[in-house]
């Protein structure tokens, strides 16, 4: 069906220029009809209308590095043994849950993620999945329920060594399967858990399929340590002479405890760097900064949550004191994921991804001072509707895809399965 969005302010998210429009939306067009508001003679067929009145309409949101299987830890007890460090925040929390993951608690996890990321305006998802004893056909059935809900992605299984070369393989051997029926990327853990010949393979898969590797990045300094230990190099030096660094599409994430030189090299790559502040807080492995990186910064949650708002706000305020950011650069890493997507040939993130926010300010919104509006007043839930690839997946607030009540009541269930699942793990 036809989308018409009647009496809108039309603000494009590149120039953040303003104006009042009707906003044509057709099925299998990926790009958006900007009319007058006077264009009231001109009939739509088979159009479905909305008012706009009053309404802001601009480009959907996108996450930048998201791990959907951490759904049903939300409100999850204590580990039973408290961790000392990263590594133990690994062992003890992250680790034992992905271990009893199977395809039901894996498409609940999606479904569940794919609902929160259509309410809070994001339309695509780059995921990272882990799921170690269950991996054949994981990525399907992520992807199967994103695309239920109506979330476009870029999928990726989480290849690591922590569990045997067995499962190691297995993830290898998903990954290729997937790449061959669907576009993703080739997903790693981080350095200190993959051995020299699964990143070698992982490497080959990459180039087999015209990918790129993404991969968790000196989130803590273990990484560094165990990579100068077992490797006699530092982790960017290992990367980028594995070849993981070549690749336009290769995603490195945290990138947090980085020397000059390993920035300078990353700087001098088309790789791009995913920040995920607010997991960096609550891990408390450090402050992001982007200095020498390069200008390919974009924003992710880290399966936190979904608000990419909520990101935004996060990184702009930790990194007033351990970062250079400011409002300009802010909103770039904000909506550089768009970039990424786009310069790199993936489908989904088009023009007709939309979202229509009811922000009634008690102040002027304009061009200029509209970022400062996105960090200081509008917030997810100013979000009324939220247009997917030219579909209305979000109305009145409430999702039109799915039954969400019931997937909801469902999640409660299975949480309670996995939960009991790791307390006698």
């Amino acid at each position: 069906m036809n989308l018409l969005l009647k009496n809108a302010t039309y603000i494009d998210w590149r120039t953040l220029d303003f104006c009042k429009k009707n906003i044509i939306i057709r099925p299998g067009d990926d790009n958006i009809q900007l009319t007058s508001p006077d264009d009231d003679g001109i009939v739509y067929p088979g159009t479905e209308t909305i008012d706009c009145t009053g309404r802001l309409v601009t480009k959907s949101f996108a996450v930048g590095h998201h791990h959907a299987y951490s759904a049903l830890a939300r409100g999850m007890g204590a580990p039973r043994k408290t961790p000392r460090n990263f590594h133990e925040i690994l062992q003890y929390i992250w680790w034992t849950l992905d271990k009893q993951l199977d395809a039901e608690l894996t498409e609940m996890s999606a479904l569940v993620t794919a609902m929160e990321c259509a309410r809070n305006g994001s339309t695509f998802v780059i995921d990272h999945h882990a799921s170690p004893f269950a991996v054949k056909g994981s990525l399907e059935i992520i992807a199967g329920a994103f695309e239920k809900v109506g979330i476009s992605h870029l999928l990726c299984y989480e290849i690591s060594d922590r569990d045997g070369k067995v499962i190691a393989g297995e993830g290898l051997d998903e990954t290729d399967s997937y790449l061959k029926e669907k576009k993703g990327l080739v997903g790693l853990h981080a350095s200190f858990t993959v051995s020299d010949e699964t990143l070698e393979r992982a490497v080959r898969l990459m180039h087999d399929h015209d990918t790129g590797i993404h991969i968790h990045v000196a989130e803590d300094g273990y990484d560094q340590e165990h990579c100068l230990s077992e490797h006699g190099k530092r982790v960017i030096e290992r990367l980028s002479g594995a070849g993981v660094l070549g690749s336009p599409k290769s995603i490195l994430v945290h990138c947090l405890h980085l020397d000059d030189k390993e920035r300078e090299t990353i700087a001098n790559t088309p790789a791009w760097v995913a920040e995920n502040c607010e997991s960096n807080l609550n891990n408390n492995v450090g402050y992001f900064n982007g200095a020498g990186l390069g200008s390919n910064i974009m924003l992710g949650t880290d399966g936190m949550h979904s608000d990419m708002l909520q990101s935004l706000k996060a990184s702009f305020f930790a990194g007033q004191r351990h970062d250079n950011i400011s409002y300009e650069s802010a909103y770039k890493r904000f909506r550089n994921v768009h970039r990424y997507v786009n310069e790199n040939g993936f489908r989904g993130d088009s023009d007709n991804n939309l979202v229509i926010l009811d922000y009634d300010s008690p102040t002027p919104v304009t061009r200029e001072n509209f970022v400062g509006h996105l960090l200081f007043g509008i917030s997810s839930r100013h979000i009324t509707d939220v247009i997917s690839d030219g579909r209305m997946i979000v109305r009145n607030r409430k999702i039109t895809t799915v039954d969400e009540h019931a997937i909801l009541k469902e999640s409660g269930k299975q949480a309670g399965r996995l939960w009991d699942m790791i307390s006698h793990h």
